[in-house]
């Protein structure tokens, strides 16, 4: 937490039954969810092949509920049937049989036939109910218990989903509210700043409630039943509570040991989503559709998987920093003695085929940046340097197969394949990772000493030992997913698998290791003993995350909402007078969205509104979703907002990051700012190239040649 005294506003025994418990299990059930299909339609084939029977033609999909008996009779007369149907008279039909003048008489042979066709039918009924009924044994009875059971628990959580994904962000956003954990340009750090956070979260929250109270209303007057009501009282409750603690806040003020502050600085501090939602609160007020705020943030609930995905992946990554895993892993690099340049490198492309699982930067830098950013401390990088990695961690993987955001961009837009776009992003990946390499290594202040192979090489198999187990573990793991249940790990299952393969490393890690001392000193304090602690401990700091980001997530939603019903880029031009001209705007707006959206959110208003511009001014759609990959990245790198750079500054700390810009403040300009630059100069060259390289292939023959280094893979 930020706040001095926020451990008094939070005590433990308040965390335990409020916060940490509930949303403990409601990850735990989401868990349950995710691997209860995968479990279920194993049930499904056990229970094929313990009970089915072929040669009966019984299956077990027959056997999973009591058989009830036809009501037709098996044993009726042909000849007595079809003499009744014949006497029987004839009854004046619709008015429209008049139409086609009078019905022609029944003729004997079809009626014979029909009887014959319901009978064969009946039999076949009375016969598949006998042979059912002969197999429905006490083990058949027993076991459809068991499956039929496990299938009702898991589905009332699938059909549930946006009310677990609405319950663990509303516990979530009030205990982050509680802690001043939202993100702002600075964290909270002086009496104004606090002040101020309350006094823009009870306009931000007021504007909420309004909003959701009148959205409920105009639903309630449509004459047309509400479709989950529970999801309005949540969302209206959410804000009533948030509104309360802020108003509290007002009146009774958080007063901080660091002094009183100043206004300037303070506005600095106000929370990102309480912006948002007071831009675009303000908006819909002014337009007077009044439901506008709760409209668009309750799409939210339209995609509960992607955003429970990202909580779990959140939860991934606190509980991997909890073991020794990661330690483990670079004892096997440190023999090398490699430059931190060279060992960050190393890093950044691990980390980025990490990303590709959970499909945006801002994640994996909550998930894993405050490990990235002590192991490059650790191999001897500066903290400006550290912070630098930290903050572009993510950006380089997004782009890589099997990235969840890529499949939405293909799923939106028929004009690209997964395909094509998995196969440029891999290049795309290729150079930013090389920009940032030769970027390290031509900064790099010191001469690099790796060491001899003849001594690096049997020290790096020492070290191989102690983590053997551990990819045993995980070998057996994905083995037990892929061949007991069926399911590979990819962008669908890894929010499922990771966090069970986690859970289970730490608990093998601390009970191996129980009483060890840490590898890495820097990592005291972020580890905690004993697996129940660990989890607890990863949890809560989970929870100050998902509140912090999904609030900023879910307002997004409205900004977009606000540009899409402004019809802002209807004052820009549908066709320009070149291809360099329009691939110049669209890579300002991409990386002006880059600053604002959430990448999701984005993905959806650029389908709408940009991609057709970019289409009409003739470019290659896979070119143009390439560019606008890159530029979400560097627009998420780009004060003032700067999302990546303050997640960073979220997860490793307010006073390490003081602490960084302290040490450099006597020394030059790109050694007092390295954090910032660095990655955005990688950034924006990659975008560059990415966005104008092509162009110039396309328009200047003599460079065609360029093509043939990409050879494009068979669809």
């Amino acid at each position: 937490m930020n706040t001095p005294d926020s451990r008094k506003i939070l005590g433990r025994t308040f965390l335990e039954w409020f916060s940490s418990l509930p949303v403990f299990a409601l990850l735990l059930l989401t868990l349950i969810v995710g691997t209860g299909e995968m479990v279920h339609g194993q049930l499904l084939k056990l229970g094929e092949s313990m009970f089915g029977d072929s040669q009966a033609q019984v299956q077990y999909f027959m056997l999973r509920a009591e058989p009830t008996k036809p009501d037709c009779d098996a044993n009726v007369n042909i000849e007595a049937e079809l003499a009744k149907q014949m006497a029987a008279p004839v009854t004046k039909g619709d008015d429209i049989d008049d139409i086609f003048g009078e019905q022609a008489p029944v003729d004997p042979t079809v009626l014979r036939k029909s009887i014959e066709q319901a009978l064969a039918i009946c039999k076949a009924k009375h016969d598949i109910y006998a042979k059912v009924l002969d197999h429905q044994t006490p083990q058949v009875k027993a076991y459809r218990t068991l499956e039929t059971s496990f299938f009702g628990l898991f589905q009332v959580g699938t059909d549930n989903r946006p009310l677990i994904l609405l319950l663990m962000v509303a516990i979530a956003a009030v205990t982050t509210t509680l802690g001043f954990h939202h993100i702002g340009i600075r964290p909270g750090h002086y009496t104004k700043d606090y002040l101020l956070q309350s006094v823009s979260q009870v306009i931000s929250s007021a504007l909420l409630l309004f909003s959701a109270i009148r959205y409920y209303q105009i639903l309630q007057g449509s004459g047309v039943p509400i479709e989950h009501p529970l999801i309005h009282y949540i969302w209206m409750a959410l804000f009533t509570i948030l509104l309360l603690i802020n108003l509290k806040r007002v009146i009774m003020p958080v007063k901080s040991p660091h002094g009183e502050g100043d206004w300037s600085g303070a506005f600095l501090a106000i929370p990102l989503y309480a912006q948002m939602a007071t831009v675009a609160g303000l908006y819909f007020l002014i337009k007077g559709h009044h439901a506008g705020l709760a409209i668009y943030i309750n799409q939210l609930m339209e995609l509960p998987s992607i955003f429970m995905n990202l909580g779990l992946f959140i939860w991934a990554g606190m509980l991997l920093k909890q073991s020794r895993i990661v330690d483990l892993f670079m004892n096997v690099l440190r023999p090398w003695n490699l430059s931190p340049q060279l060992l960050t490198y190393i890093i950044l492309i691990g980390a980025s085929f990490a990303t590709a699982y959970t499909g945006a930067s801002g994640i994996f830098v909550i998930a894993a940046g405050g490990i990235i950013y002590h192991e490059v401390r650790a191999s001897g990088g500066s903290r400006q340097f550290a912070l630098a990695a930290t903050a572009m961690s993510g950006s380089l993987g997004v782009v890589l197969r099997p990235c969840i955001l890529v499949v939405f961009i293909a799923a939106l837009n028929k004009q690209v394949t997964t395909a094509g776009l998995y196969h440029w992003g891999f290049y795309v990946f290729l150079l930013t990772s090389t920009l940032f390499f030769l970027a390290s290594q031509m900064l790099r202040t010191q001469r690099a000493n790796i060491e001899s192979p003849m001594v690096a090489i049997p020290a790096t198999i020492r070290q191989l030992i102690p983590l053997l187990p551990y990819g045993l573990l995980v070998i057996a793991i994905v083995a037990l997913y892929e061949f007991v249940l069926d399911t590979k790990l990819n962008e669908i299952t890894a929010p499922t698998i990771m966090p069970v393969l986690l859970i289970l490393i730490l608990v093998y890690d601390k009970m191996t290791n129980k009483g060890k001392a840490e590898i890495t000193p820097d990592y005291a304090s972020h580890r905690q003993d004993g697996v129940e602690t660990s989890i607890r401990f990863a949890t809560n700091e989970t929870i100050g995350h998902i509140g912090a980001l999904l609030s900023l997530m879910t307002l997004s939603l409205a900004v977009g909402g606000v540009i899409e019903r402004s019809e802002v880029m209807g004052f820009f031009p549908k066709v320009f007078e070149n291809h360099w001209t329009a691939m110049a705007f669209l890579v300002v707006t991409k990386v002006i969205l880059g600053m604002i959206m959430d990448p999701f959110g984005a993905v959806v208003l650029v389908s709408g509104t940009l991609a057709p511009i970019a289409y009409a001014n003739n470019i290659d759609p896979l070119h143009f979703w390439m560019m606008v990959l890159v530029a979400f990245e560097l627009g998420y790198l780009l004060p003032p907002v700067a999302i990546n750079q303050l997640l960073t500054r979220q997860v490793i700390g307010e006073d390490e990051v003081t602490e960084a810009d302290a040490e450099v403040k006597q020394l030059g300009f790109y050694r007092r700012y390295e954090r910032w630059i660095l990655p955005l100069a990688v950034m924006s060259v990659g975008l560059v190239v990415v966005s104008f390289g092509p162009l110039l292939i396309h328009d200047y023959p003599a460079l065609a040649f360029v093509k043939d280094w990409f050879p494009i893979p068979a669809q």
